[in-house]
C-alpha cells in the first residue's frame, strides 16, 4: 500500500465522531495511483495504435457482415474510420476534458455516416462495444507486461472506462437515429415531390424510371387517377397497385388497372375499383379515364378533376365514362351557360311554379327514356298530362322532342343548368 495511504490509530474519549476527509482522501490518493497506472499504458497503446486497429477490424471482418462488406467496399477509408475512433478513445484516457468535444464529434460523424450507408445500427453499436473491449483488453496486457503488480490499480477505473464507452454507444445510436429520420424524410419528400410532377403533368422523362420505382407503380402499365375531396375512401385498392398523393384540398391515388397492351374499354378495369360502396358520408371522388403509361397521369387527373367536378356537393362517386355529356357542359361553364339561356331561356323566365312543373316534366321525360307513362308514374299524373306539359315546353322553347338534333340540345341544356357552378 503506498505510505501515504496508512491509516493511524487514535484514542478518543466520548462519541465516536464521523469520519470526514481522511477516507476521501485515501480513495484520492488510490484513485491517483490508478491514473498514472492508467496514463503509463495508455500512452503506450497510442504508439500501437495502427496495430490496435487492424485488429479490431480483423474481431469486425469476422463477427459482422456489415463492416465485411465495408471493408470490402472500401477497405482505406473504414480503416482510417475504425483508427480515427480509436485514437480519441485512448486519448480520452489521458485528457478527458480537453479531448471530449473532439471525441463526441468524432463518434457522430460515424453514427451519421453509417446511418446513410445502411449499415444496421445493431452492428455500430457492437462495434464500438467490441472497441471498448479490445482497448481495454490492452490496458490490461500492457500493465500486465510493464508493471504486474500495478494490475490490481486498473480496477479503480474500470468503471470510467466502460462509462466512456457506454456514453459514446448512445451518442452514435442518436446520431443514426437522426439521421436515419432525416434520410426518410429526404426519401418521403422526394417522393411526393415526383408524385406531384407526375400529377402536375410536368415530369421530366428522364425522371421516370426513379418516379416508378419509388412509387413502386409500373413506367409503362394503365392507370386511372381518382381525385377524393372530403376524405379518402375506405376501399382504395391497396399493396402496390396504388399510390394516394395527399393535397390540400383534394387527395389523388394513382391506381394501376392493367398492363400497356391492355386496351379493354374504360368501364372494365374501373369495375375493379369499387369506389363506391364504403366512401364516408360526404365524400366526393372522380374516377377519370385509363391513360397508358405514367407519363400520362398528368392527363388522368385533369379528367379525375372533371370528374370530380361533376359530384353532386353531398357527396357521391361520379366516373367519368359514365357522365360524358356532362363532362363536356362543365368543361366549358361559358358556353354550358349559353346553352342554357338559347336553349331553355324562355321556359325559364316563367312564373317559379310555372316553370318548375314543366322542367321535372322535362327531366322526368328524358330520365325515363321519352316514355311518357314511366314519366307519369314517376310524377304521380297521368300519361296525358306528361304530354301537354312537353308540348307546351316545345312551343315555349321552340324545339322539337321529335328531332334529334333538338333532343341533343336539350338534354345538354337541362344538364348544364343542374351542374354545380364554381
Amino acid at each position: 500500500m503506498h505510505p501515504a495511504a496508512r491509516t493511524r490509530t487514535t484514542f478518543r474519549t466520548g462519541p465516536t465522531p464521523v469520519p470526514q476527509p481522511r477516507s476521501r482522501r485515501i480513495r484520492s490518493l488510490i484513485d491517483a495511483d490508478a491514473l498514472r497506472v492508467l496514463h503509463r499504458a495508455a500512452r503506450v497503446l497510442l504508439d500501437d495504435l495502427p496495430d490496435l486497429t487492424d485488429r479490431l477490424l480483423a474481431v469486425l471482418r469476422e463477427q459482422e457482415p456489415a463492416y465485411r462488406t465495408a471493408l470490402e467496399n472500401d477497405h482505406a477509408a473504414t480503416w482510417q474510420e475504425v483508427y480515427r475512433s480509436l485514437r480519441h478513445s485512448v486519448t480520452s484516457l489521458l485528457d478527458p476534458r480537453g479531448t471530449r468535444e473532439a471525441a463526441h464529434r468524432c463518434t457522430w460523424r460515424i453514427g451519421v455516416a453509417r446511418a446513410e450507408q445502411g449499415v444496421p445500427l445493431d452492428a455500430l453499436l457492437h462495434a464500438f462495444r467490441l472497441g471498448g473491449s479490445l482497448v481495454w483488453q490492452r490496458l490490461v496486457e500492457e500493465t500486465t507486461r510493464s508493471e504486474p503488480e500495478d494490475i490490481r490499480l486498473l480496477v479503480h477505473v474500470a468503471t470510467d472506462v466502460w462509462n466512456f464507452v457506454d456514453e459514446h454507444c448512445t451518442l452514435v445510436a442518436d446520431a443514426y437515429r437522426q439521421a436515419e429520420r432525416q434520410l426518410a424524410w429526404r426519401r418521403e419528400n422526394r417522393v411526393r415531390l415526383l408524385a406531384a410532377a407526375l400529377l402536375d403533368g410536368t415530369s421530366r422523362i428522364a425522371d421516370l424510371p426513379e418516379t416508378a420505382e419509388r412509387l413502386c407503380l409500373p413506367e409503362h402499365g394503365r392507370y386511372v387517377v381518382v381525385a377524393i375531396a372530403g376524405g379518402p375512401p375506405h376501399d382504395l385498392p391497396p399493396g402496390g397497385s396504388t399510390y394516394l398523393h395527399s393535397g390540400v384540398e383534394v387527395d389523388y391515388g394513382i391506381v394501376l388497372v392493367g398492363d400497356e397492351g391492355d386496351r379493354e374499354t374504360d368501364r372494365d378495369p374501373l369495375a375493379a375499383l369499387a369506389l363506391t360502396a364504403d366512401a364516408p358520408a360526404g365524400c366526393r371522388i372522380g374516377v377519370g379515364s385509363a391513360v397508358t403509361g405514367l407519363a400520362a397521369v398528368g392527363d388522368a387527373r385533369r379528367l379525375a378533376d372533371l370528374a370530380l367536378s361533376i359530384c353532386p356537393r353531398e357527396g357521391g362517386t361520379v366516373r367519368l365514362a359514365d357522365h360524358l355529356p356532362e363532362a363536356l357542359v362543365v368543361s366549358c361553364p361559358q358556353l354550358g351557360a349559353t346553352l342554357t339561356e338559347r336553349v331553355l331561356g324562355p321556359l325559364l323566365r316563367l312564373e317559379p311554379a310555372d316553370r318548375d312543373v314543366l322542367l321535372d316534366t322535362l327531366v322526368a321525360w328524358f330520365a325515363c327514356e321519352g316514355s311518357a307513362q314511366r314519366a307519369g308514374e314517376r310524377l304521380y299524373c297521368h300519361r296525358n298530362t306528361v304530354l301537354n306539359r312537353l308540348r307546351r315546353c316545345e312551343q315555349l322553347i321552340g324545339r322539337s322532342l321529335a328531332r334529334p338534333h333538338d333532343v341533343v340540345e336539350i338534354s345538354l341544356a337541362l344538364t348544364a343548368r343542374r351542374l354545380p357552378r364554381g
